[in-house]
């Protein structure tokens, strides 16, 4: 092979690995940007219970599908509403006046859900004693409730009634309630093959038997705030 051939093919050589070497920092440089983009921009990168630590005071903070949600405490109305229908169920089903008990419930527990685990607080939850005798000693509950209840509110009932629903559904909730202190309604869901079923919508002053709690009455009037003269 003359010397000049032997030039043009170490040439060649050197010209695709200069050619792969470029590709290789086109990527690496792609990669590190969008590396750095992601930690710039939290809405590009799943959250963590870091950033509910850090979320601002007097907000209530959750985990949902990776993405951090935040909102206000609730108004009063929302806070009447769910005060007042934690005692109405906690006489009869948790302490067991007046009706069957079997229950434990908890005023906006912090339940972290999955195996990447989702940060979701409820207003209201409940869990049947056979599948959770005693309560955690942890800040946090990782058995996934038999019953949760959402109170609405103008901010909150979109995720309420889309990310948090598919959230308790994935984790087998059976019996989902959704409260508007507003509309002064209360919406029943059952779990029946991972897709929630309405049972009923009562509003008003109405009285209710809604599973699971149908064995016991509840005038849907003791949660609503009462306008004053």
């Amino acid at each position: 092979m003359l010397l000049e051939d032997r030039l043009g093919d170490h040439r060649q050589d050197v010209g695709h690995g200069g050619a792969k070497l470029t590709r290789l920092v086109a990527l690496v440089a792609s990669g590190l940007l969008l590396w750095w983009l992601a930690m710039a921009d939290p809405a590009k990168r799943r959250a963590t219970y870091a950033d509910v630590l850090n979320a601002p005071p007097n907000t209530v903070a959750e985990i949902l599908f990776g993405v951090l949600h935040t909102h206000p405490r609730p108004a009063i109305a929302h806070a009447r509403a769910a005060s007042a229908l934690g005692i109405k169920l906690g006489g009869p089903f948790d302490f067991g006046s007046g009706g069957p008990g079997g229950w434990i419930f908890l005023d906006e527990p912090e339940l972290h859900l999955g195996p990447d685990p989702d940060v979701v607080v409820p207003d209201l939850a409940g869990w049947r004693r056979d599948r959770m005798p005693s309560l955690p000693a942890s800040a946090a509950i990782t058995t996934a409730p038999d019953w949760a209840c959402e109170v609405l509110s103008p901010r909150t009932q979109a995720t309420d009634r889309s990310d948090k629903m598919d959230i308790f559904a994935r984790e087998g909730v059976g019996h989902l309630w959704l409260v508007d202190p507003i509309a002064r309604t209360l919406e029943s869901y059952e779990l029946e093959q991972n897709r929630w079923v309405r049972l009923g919508s009562w509003r008003g002053e109405a009285t209710v038997r809604a599973k699971p709690f149908d064995a016991v009455e509840l005038e849907l009037g003791a949660l609503w705030i009462q306008a004053t003269a």
